[in-house]
């Protein structure tokens, strides 16, 4: 069971990870985990036992724990692939067109700022700490991209790429938030180490160096000098992201950051974040725990902005952009489409969990109740996305059929039909047919029903009413 898997099977694996379904799946598997695990009896303590197992060359400052290597370590795999896609994105993609670009870009901005105000007014009102201000600004991708692809089978393209480029963005400026407001100390030598580091796999990225074994040495220094400097090491990740190319040259069929996200991915998506979400979500769950959820001010704030700010901020950013500028909203998309989509970015898992950490380091029991919150936050909000997709996805659906109805059986939809006058002819005679033959059936039955009336002796019903 545990042996090496055959070429097909390993290839079979690889790109059921790459699917954003899969990846999401195992993502809330792995957070179920760690629910049961950190909630059960029977475990006991071992749920932190585990997580707060150090591990790591105390030598070189990275004498870490269990959960500390995955949020640090693991989730710098994740943000190295949201890196190349944000690199595609800008060169290949939506965000190259300025007007295009403007819509899911203000909305992300708009998602990120209402969550933070409407935090920091409920944590005011209720005499709240502000450190938490971060915990609702991001949306996690994969599992909003999980949830679009199973409900959304139906829906127009454009609106999984104004929910892509509106993710990559608020992942952009997420970092950024991290590597702003969340870094304490600067260690000056090893941060300017790091950078060298990133210089000599920018230069070697441009003359055309191949092999593995050199990136993947020089991405680990570089890792461990950004863990050492003080700012967050996911940086590196995602710095390293950005610096691959992603436009083809001649004779490729894919770019250089293409074919190493299509190999990356399958790793992030199967181990990284799953582990990382084993070790973040395991939080004692009782009825007054979620209870403490909706009257603490901190966690209220973070359900309020995860399930209201980002909803209001991205719908109410997109419209006032397409209303009071040129940029407008793609024509496969309705108002409808981008309120579900809104709602469903207040799926905040992965990087809110992080940022929860970072923000409240040193109050383990409100870290627990602020991943509580965001669990309850992301859950509410995922089930209302999924309500409102499943409205829209049957919308689509029906619209989907009538386009693709031939009645009149010539190889051409109807719909392109309809202001030609031999296809009302056409579907004239069907007609025509279909009504006579249901005059034949009509007639045919009625025969049959006196007949078998006639058969019947009068009288033979209860006191001569007439015929049984």
């Amino acid at each position: 069971m545990l042996g090496r898997l055959s070429l097909p099977e390993r290839t079979f694996v690889a790109d059921a990870l790459r699917t954003e379904t899969v990846g999401g799946v195992l993502l809330l598997v792995a957070a179920v985990a760690a629910l049961i695990w950190a909630n059960v009896p029977a475990f006991g303590d071992s749920y932190q036992s585990v997580a707060q197992y150090h591990i790591g060359p105390s030598a070189l400052g990275l004498d870490l724990s269990l959960a500390h290597w995955a949020a640090d370590g693991l989730l710098a795999i994740f943000f190295f692939v949201a890196g190349i896609e944000l690199k595609r994105e800008l060169v290949a993609g939506d965000l190259r067109d300025p007007k295009a670009a403007a819509l899911p870009v203000v909305a992300a901005l708009c998602g990120m700022a209402v969550p933070a105000l409407v935090y920091a007014l409920t944590a005011s009102a209720g005499g709240g700490s502000l450190a938490g201000w971060a915990v609702p600004t991001a949306t996690d991708i994969a599992f909003a991209l999980a949830v679009l692809a199973v409900i959304g089978t139906s829906l127009p393209s454009a609106l999984r790429a104004f929910l892509l480029t509106l993710a990559v963005v608020d992942d952009l400026f997420a970092i950024l938030i991290i590597a702003i407001f969340f870094t304490d100390q600067l260690n000056f030598a090893a941060l300017g180490s790091a950078v060298l580091g990133l210089v000599v796999f920018w230069v070697l990225l441009r003359k055309g160096v191949r092999g593995w074994y050199l990136y993947v040495p020089l991405a680990l220094v570089i890792w461990a000098l950004m863990y050492n400097s003080g700012i967050h090491a996911t940086i590196a990740g995602v710095a390293m992201g950005l610096m691959l190319r992603c436009t083809t040259r001649d004779g490729e069929k894919q770019s250089l950051g293409e074919h190493i996200e299509h190999l990356v991915r399958p790793l992030s998506a199967g181990f990284a974040v799953p582990l990382f979400a084993l070790f973040s979500a395991g939080v004692a769950v009782s009825g007054g725990a979620l209870r403490d959820v909706f009257t603490q001010p901190e966690t209220l704030g973070v359900v309020l902005g995860l399930v209201v700010g980002k909803t209001v901020g991205i719908f109410g950013g997109t419209w006032l952009t397409a209303r009071f500028t040129r940029a407008s909203l793609s024509d496969d998309l309705a108002w409808g489409d981008v309120f579900a989509v809104a709602s469903l970015a207040g799926i905040g898992f992965t990087v809110s969990l992080l940022i929860g950490e970072l923000a409240f380091d040193g109050d383990p029991a409100l870290t627990g109740e602020i991943k509580a919150a965001v669990l309850m936050g992301s859950l509410i909000a995922a089930v209302l996305a999924t309500v409102l997709l499943k409205i829209r996805n049957a919308k689509y659906r029906r619209m989907v059929e009538d386009e693709d109805r031939d009645d009149d059986l010539d190889g051409i939809p109807d719909i392109y039909e309809e202001h030609d006058p031999a296809y009302h002819l056409r579907m004239a005679e069907i007609y025509e047919r279909k009504a006579a033959e249901h005059r034949r059936i009509a007639e045919e039955r009625a025969l049959a029903a006196r007949d078998a009336v006639a058969e019947v002796p009068g009288g033979a019903g209860d006191e001569n009413r007439g015929p049984a």
